[in-house]
């Protein structure tokens, strides 16, 4: 980590993923508010280095071979240089997944590609969990496929809307393996080390901790079960939910309703999939 980084203050660690409103119109006269407002530009996204700063140490701990590997710099360099050229990258909070869910709270780990890139009515879609859209967008169709594989299998109707907050809580890690995608751009960060930084993690959960559901879905996670090291995890495949191939497989899949059930079997809390009537962010 370089010295400016841990001299951060605390302050601006505040605004880390550029979620809070500037102080600095606090004292504005209350004669200006009768003209037409100012409203202040959101704080451009932290640099990747400082978000890697601000996990919780537990991730980083699990995270620390790739930290201290020559691919996490050049990943570093990679994103914030796509932003410095004026380029939209998605999310801003890129390890929001990692907020939300701690090591030793994960029970499943669903594998995503890379964040959506593209918006809904003017707002991004992605926002830090794989599959997982705001309150405000719609659910994208492969998600709509996950919400019917739930309603066939375990009778629950599908959601109004496609935050999955509610089960990252629970301890779903909900893991793209790519982390950040240029607006507009399918899989535009691909092949830049994002791919070792999630191996790294993936590899790390299965050999620290027991008892784990992996969804994997699709050639692409399907990949990943070699990182696995062996352990008796239950793994879980399928084709993707995708349009494309959800109805080779993915559909009657009952991975939802298998996951519990392994979790039950070894004293773990089962996951209520049912989602909120109303979109609860939880971070």
């Amino acid at each position: 980590m370089t010295s400016a980084n841990r001299s951060r203050s605390a302050s601006s660690q505040g605004s880390l993923f550029g979620d809070e409103t500037p102080a600095s119109n606090a004292g504005a006269s209350s004669a200006a508010s009768s003209t037409a407002s100012t409203t202040s530009a959101p704080a451009a996204p932290a640099s990747l280095e400082s978000q890697f700063d601000a996990l919780p140490s537990a991730w980083r701990a699990h995270l620390r071979p790739f930290v201290d590997s020559d691919a996490y710099l050049s990943l570093c360099r990679f994103v914030d240089g796509e932003r410095a050229a004026g380029k939209t990258v998605y999310p801003a909070d890129v390890f929001r997944a990692l907020r939300l869910t701690s090591p030793d709270d994960v029970k499943i780990v669903i594998l995503g590609q890379d964040p959506y890139h593209g918006e809904d009515r003017g707002t991004p879609q992605a926002h830090g969990l794989a599959f997982s859209v705001p309150p405000a967008v719609r659910p994208p169709p492969s998600l709509r496929n996950i919400f019917k594989e739930i309603t066939a299998s375990l009778g629950y109707p599908s959601p109004a809307h496609g935050c999955l907050d509610a089960w990252a809580k629970q301890g779903v890690l909900l893991l793209n393996t790519v982390l950040t995608v240029e607006r507009n751009q399918a899989a535009s960060h691909a092949k830049r080390g994002w791919e070792k930084c999630t191996d790294t993690l993936i590899h790390e959960l299965a050999v620290r901790h027991e008892g784990l559901v992996f969804m994997l879905w699709g050639a692409h996670a399907q990949a990943k079960r070699a990182l696995l090291g062996g352990k008796p995890h239950c793994v879980l495949e399928a084709p993707h939910p995708s349009p494309l191939s959800a109805h080779r497989g993915f559909l009657g899949c009952r991975h939802f309703a298998l996951a519990n059930a392994y979790l039950e079997a070894h004293g773990r809390q089962p996951i209520d999939w049912r989602l909120p009537d109303e979109a609860q962010v939880l971070a």
